[in-house]
């Protein structure tokens, strides 16, 4: 029990330490003073009295020690010794407690925000209930090019009633223009992007609105009230967030549909874009909901507990199979069906890009460390004299190691601390800068990361301390005297530890600079790309008509020609047309099948394919795009009278090989025949890929047509022709939004976002590393010079040329940068392949991208070493022999 008295003992003196103290010194004092008494009575003189008690009582401080140490907890104590100690000690050299303080905190904090960004996006779970069962469904195309395509609203109708492995599926769907939210209140009408889902995703998912109620089945389907549920963006900015939008009629293409509920900050099916859903049944027609050839639908499904991803594929493969079989005929019907978990479809291409920023961070804290493991083995031998001193005191190495730990661990910790700032800034801007990027609402620093930030300081400290350890050497003493002779030039082991560290360092920098730069040449080809049109002052407007109120193509044609003629009218504008869904470079956009009249059927189960684009005569003129053989529409293609087509270059040279097209009958579009009277010059969907074969269909020919994009050239700067276009709509319709406003280069821009984010982060990253490198090479030398200054002294005395000098020192400089960069090199020529998937006609080894760094490299560190190695060389023989 003795020891629990001890405990008990030192858990009163942590808080009555004084009192204590005090009343032991009142009772050494108060037995001293009897025995100084008792010697007086016995006949002896003051001094003598005093002497004779203080040999019989022992020394006083002695007895104090005894009892401090049994009161004491000596090892907390002797810790936070050593913790004032390092922080006097580092308030010191306050210029290299900031610069290894910045150093680390641009260490840590890039790669706590990219760790929360990585978690946050592809490990965190989805919100939903057991998301681990929640997949993405796909039809796989009987010619196996689209292994992973969109669903047909029949086939996925199918799969519902005949599956035995999911609880359930729902259906999501886009509304491809979007609704025109009307103004209320003096409010400004504008164009919202919009989806569809049916009544069961909620319950599917496993969770409900922020607010109010989500659809039910009597809102799903074709005779319903007309309900919508907003994002919690929209309510919030367009709403201000009223609680009482709930049952509120809101029109939406003039159409009133009744608010029934808002969803979370977080839910954004199927992409963050969309601001607003309607229900599926409702919004669609039952013939649509019943075709097995059109893939226009996204399919969820929750699978039954114990059913794997493999037997749910199989079970819908033979679902599908049966409907393909019975379907021979139809070469667009699905012959299998794919999966892929939810996460893995929310997240799509973001996996590589994360992990490839996320692998640089991790260089980018190594190169810091290493560099703060220089800066602290410099230090170590700038203070071997004091070391040495406290050695000969009978301080012992674990004392000097554990007190040379705990200085790096306090750098680390404000450095540390530095960085979660760093992140939290970095966090915050990632977010409003990539706020389209899936699950940018779900990115926020939780304890996972507080851990992983905390283990990144203690793993910094530790390897930055214990790397810097290694050169204080065992004989301090005896060192540091031999040292200070000018008869020992001094160990060259702390120099030989820098060289080795910042060989790594250079490295790695080699590592970031190359992966930056292919992500630079990959952009700069991807950017310069031929669209196979014009890009300079075109400007592109969305304008979608509500079918509400344009009640039928008559109205919408007459609509469409009357602005085109006024904007044509408009000073400044040189040509204007309208294209139908979507311009050059902003992607997909639908296609059609097709059967050439003239040359023999397909076999069964074999199909032609094209991309679709509705247009007038004037779109092709606008935006510069050639007529290479043939001519535009003529003033004949009216409402259901289509009989021309035209076709691109790319689609006469698959389809056309060797044979002139103008003349030649399409089969497409609900059967209809239809002449080809032109060749234009091709166009690109998307920026990273070929030439697609295009036909192009007369716009004012099409029977539900409801609106396009406007396009308008001009020979100056076309943005000052913006408003001025939205007053002739609003002139034209007050409540009609111009929507998606966007110059072409500024679609090419938003089109090649995530090339750009990525290069760019990279590039930062990689200077960073480059100027660490730079800051590493000129501290190896200058330390080299400083620490040779006797020998340089020696040298010129006895007649070395100061050229010779000059030379020999920058060699010495450049060696590790040498080797670093030949190590790096291999590495990267390895690292890089992991990058094949983010570059655009760009090798992972691009010789041009090796010798750039290459050359870039050397130039820098030739520079970083130059200054040192001059200096050495300018020294004063005379004043080089008197630095002791």
């Amino acid at each position: 029990m003795r020891w629990i008295n001890q405990l008990a003992m030192h858990v009163r003196m942590l808080f009555s330490r004084r009192r204590a103290v005090t009343q032991l010194d009142s009772e050494l004092q108060f037995h001293i003073d009897r025995q100084v008494q008792e010697n007086l009575a016995a006949g002896m003189g003051r001094e003598e009295a005093r002497a004779s008690a203080l040999r019989a009582f022992g020394n006083p401080a002695l007895l104090r020690d005894q009892a401090h140490e049994t009161w004491s907890w000596s090892g907390p104590e002797s810790l936070l010794r050593d913790l004032r100690y390092g922080i006097r000690t580092l308030f010191r050299t306050p210029g290299f407690a900031v610069i290894a303080v910045l150093v680390i905190a641009l260490g840590i904090g890039a790669n706590v925000a990219l760790f929360t960004v990585v978690r946050s996006v592809l490990l965190k779970p989805l919100p939903y209930a057991e998301p681990g069962r929640l997949v993405r469904l796909y039809e796989s195309s009987a010619d196996g090019r689209w292994p992973f395509n969109q669903n047909a609203a029949g086939i996925y109708a199918e799969w519902k009633e005949q599956n035995h492995s999911f609880t359930d599926l729902a259906v999501i769907g886009y509304v491809p223009a979007g609704f025109n939210l009307s103004g209320d209140g003096g409010q400004l009408p504008e164009s919202v992007r919009a989806a569809t889902f049916s009544w069961n995703l909620l319950p599917l998912l496993g969770i409900q609105p922020a607010l109010g109620r989500g659809f039910t089945v009597a809102d799903d389907q074709p005779s319903a009230n007309p309900t919508a549920l907003l994002s919690w963006g929209l309510w919030k900015r367009r709403f201000g967030g009223d609680n009482a939008i709930l049952n509120r009629t809101i029109l939406l293409d003039d159409k009133p549909y009744t608010v029934v509920g808002v969803m979370p900050p977080w839910f954004d099916l199927p992409s963050p874009a969309i601001q607003l859903w309607v229900p599926t049944y409702y919004r669609e027609s039952p013939d649509r909901m019943k075709t097995i050839d059109s893939h226009d639908f996204l399919a969820i499904g929750r699978l039954k507990p114990g059913v794997t991803v493999a037997q749910a594929r199989s079970d819908l493969t033979v679902i599908t199979r049966r409907i393909h079989d019975a379907h021979l005929d139809d070469s667009f019907v699905s012959i299998a069906a794919n999966i892929k978990p939810l996460l893995e479809w929310l997240v799509g291409d973001l996996k590589t890009p994360l992990v490839v920023l996320l692998a640089a961070t991790g260089c980018l804290l190594l190169i810091a460390c290493l560099n703060v493991a220089n800066l602290l083995v410099a230090r170590t031998a700038s203070r071997r004299r004091e070391l040495a001193i406290r050695t000969a005191m009978g301080g012992g190495r674990l004392r000097l190691l554990r007190q040379h730990i705990i200085e790096s661990l306090l750098l680390s910790i404000a450095g540390g601390a530095g960085g979660l700032l760093l992140a939290l800034a970095a966090l915050q801007w990632f977010i409003t800068t990539r706020h389209d990027m899936a699950r940018a609402e779900s990115i926020s620093i939780d304890w996972v990361v507080a851990a992983f930030a905390l283990a990144l300081v203690l793993l910094f400290a530790a390897f930055a301390g214990l790397i810097s350890a290694f050169s204080m050497r065992g004989n301090l003493p005896l060192t540091a005297l031999q040292e200070s002779s000018r008869s020992h030039a001094g160990s060259n082991a702390r120099t030989r530890l820098r060289a080795v560290l910042l060989t790594l360092e250079v490295a790695l920098t080699v590592v970031l600079l190359i992966g930056s730069g292919l992500l630079i040449k990959s952009y700069a080809r991807l950017r310069s790309t031929d669209l196979g049109c014009l890009t300079d002052n075109v400007l592109k407007l969305d304008i979608n008509l509500p079918l509400v109120r344009y009640k039928g193509a008559p109205e919408v044609t007459n609509f469409l020609e009357t602005l085109i003629a006024r904007v044509r009218a408009l000073p400044g504008v040189q040509s204007a047309g309208y294209i139908f869904p979507i311009v050059p470079g902003d992607g997909y956009g639908g296609d059609s099948g097709f059967d050439v009249v003239e040359q023999p059927p397909l076999p069964q189960g074999k199909m032609q394919l094209s991309i679709n684009r509705w247009s007038d005569p004037g779109y092709f003129g606008s935006i510069g795009i050639p007529l290479l053989r043939g001519h535009t529409f003529s003033s004949s293609q009216q409402p259901g009278h289509a009989t021309e087509v035209i076709v691109s270059q790319a689609f006469v040279r698959q389809f056309f090989a060797g044979q002139d097209p103008i003349g030649k009958h399409l089969r497409t579009l609900g059967d209809r025949t239809l002449e080809i009277v032109g060749v234009v010059g091709d166009t690109r969907g998307y920026l990273d890929e070929p030439f697609p074969p295009m036909m192009y269909f007369p716009l004012y020919a099409v029977d539900n047509m409801h609106g396009a994009s406007l396009i308008v050239r001009s020979g100056r700067d076309v943005t000052s022709l913006a408003l001025p276009i939205q007053q002739l709509v609003a002139q034209m319709d007050r409540d009609l939004p111009v929507s998606d406003i966007l110059t072409m280069d500024q679609v090419i821009g938003r089109n090649t976002v995530d090339n750009s984010f990525d290069a760019t982060l990279l590039t930062a990253f990689a200077a960073l590393s480059l100027v660490l490198a730079a800051v590493g090479l000129f501290g190896v030398l200058s330390y080299v010079v400083a620490h040779r200054t006797a020998e340089i002294g020696i040298r010129m005395a006895l007649g070395a040329p100061r050229a010779h000098l000059l030379r020999s020192f920058l060699m010495d400089g450049l060696r590790p940068a040498v080797i670093g960069l030949v190590i790096g090199l291999a590495a990267a020529a390895a690292v890089s392949r992991v990058m094949h998937g983010m570059l655009y006609q760009t090798e992972p080894v691009d010789p041009s991208v090796f010798a750039a760094v290459a050359a870039a490299l050397m130039f820098v560190a030739a520079l970083a070493c130059l200054v040192p190695a001059w200096r050495s060389s300018r020294l004063d023989p005379m004043q080089a022999l008197r630095t002791e």
